[in-house]
Parts: structure tokens; C-alpha cells; sequence
């Protein structure tokens, strides 16, 4: 019975091993940085079209520079209002005890938000069809501790097995 005991430990690892085997590589996510000469509360002015190399066969040039052009119209419309309430909030900041940098902080949420709208419809009208995701994120900056807001694009996991489909049937039975 020893013997049967050593075999079946062997078994047992030989499962573990297997199974730590099983590596999914996803690629790093492609990150877009902000390319303007104004940053308000970690957003940019406007973020650069170039084509990145890494969504090369997975996305047309237009298309990405079709959405980044959307995403730069937005912020051409809403961070110059930004900075003018900024300008105006530190002007009164003493006097108001810095309650007058609120409008400033509503505003570059709501610029957040409308970004965040648009990439969400960018991404159900095209990007997930073809296995990519749009997001505005946080990232540290290279040189500095500060963070700032990139557009980044992420992969989405596509599952190639087949989901069972149950059905009940209750003949003749009540439903309580």
C-alpha cells in the first residue's frame, strides 16, 4: 500500500506542475501621453495622433486618429474655461479659504467624464469588435512623481470555447 500511496503523490504533482504551465501572455496595454504645452489637474490639452507601432495590424491609422482627434476636440472646448477658472480661483484662493478652486475641480471631473463618454462610445461602436479597449487613466510621470491622465488601450480576453445552453422543462408541474 506504500507503493500505491507514492504513486498517486507522483500523479498529484504532476497535476500541479501542469497546471502552473498554463500561462496566458497578454500584451502591455499601448499608452497615449497628452503632447500639449498645458496640463490642468494631471489632463492635458491635447494628446498626440502619431500612431503608435503597437496597434499596428490591429486598429486603421485613421481610426485611431479619427478618435484621438474627437477626444482633442473635447479638451480644446472645455480646459481653456478650466484655466480660466483656475486663474480666478487662485486669485481668490486667500480670500476664500480655497473654496474658490472647487468650480475649477467640477469642471476638470466633468471634462474627465465627457472623455470618458466618448471613449465609451468609441469603444461599443468599433474597438471591442476588434478586441480593444479605450480608457482614460492615471499614470505616474517618467520624470517627476506627479500623475497624469493617458488614453490607454487595453486587450480584451476572447474565449474561443463554447458556453453549454440549459433548459428546463417543467411539464405539468404548478410554479409556486
Amino acid at each position: 500500500m506504500a507503493d500505491f500511496d507514492e504513486i498517486y503523490e507522483d500523479e498529484e504533482e504532476n497535476e500541479a506542475a501542469l497546471e502552473e504551465t498554463y500561462v496566458t501572455l497578454v500584451p502591455d496595454p499601448v499608452v497615449v501621453r497628452g503632447a500639449g504645452n498645458m496640463t490642468v489637474f494631471g489632463l492635458s490639452n491635447r494628446f498626440d495622433t502619431e500612431f503608435p507601432n503597437g496597434l499596428v495590424s490591429r486598429v486603421a491609422p485613421e481610426e485611431f486618429k479619427a478618435t484621438v482627434m474627437r477626444v482633442n476636440s473635447v479638451l480644446k472646448k472645455t480646459l481653456p474655461v478650466n484655466v480660466k477658472w483656475l486663474f480666478c480661483g487662485c486669485v481668490c484662493c486667500c480670500c476664500t479659504l480655497g473654496c474658490s478652486l472647487w468650480p475649477v475641480i467640477c469642471l476638470s471631473k466633468r471634462t474627465q467624464h465627457s472623455i470618458d463618454k466618448l471613449l465609451e462610445w468609441e469603444n461599443s461602436h468599433l474597438y471591442h469588435k476588434l478586441g480593444l479597449h479605450w480608457r482614460l487613466a492615471k499614470q505616474r510621470c517618467d520624470s517627476s512623481s506627479m500623475m497624469e491622465y493617458v488614453l490607454s488601450h487595453d486587450n480584451i480576453q476572447k474565449y474561443s470555447f463554447l458556453t453549454p445552453i440549459f433548459t428546463c422543462h417543467n411539464y405539468g408541474a404548478s410554479v409556486p
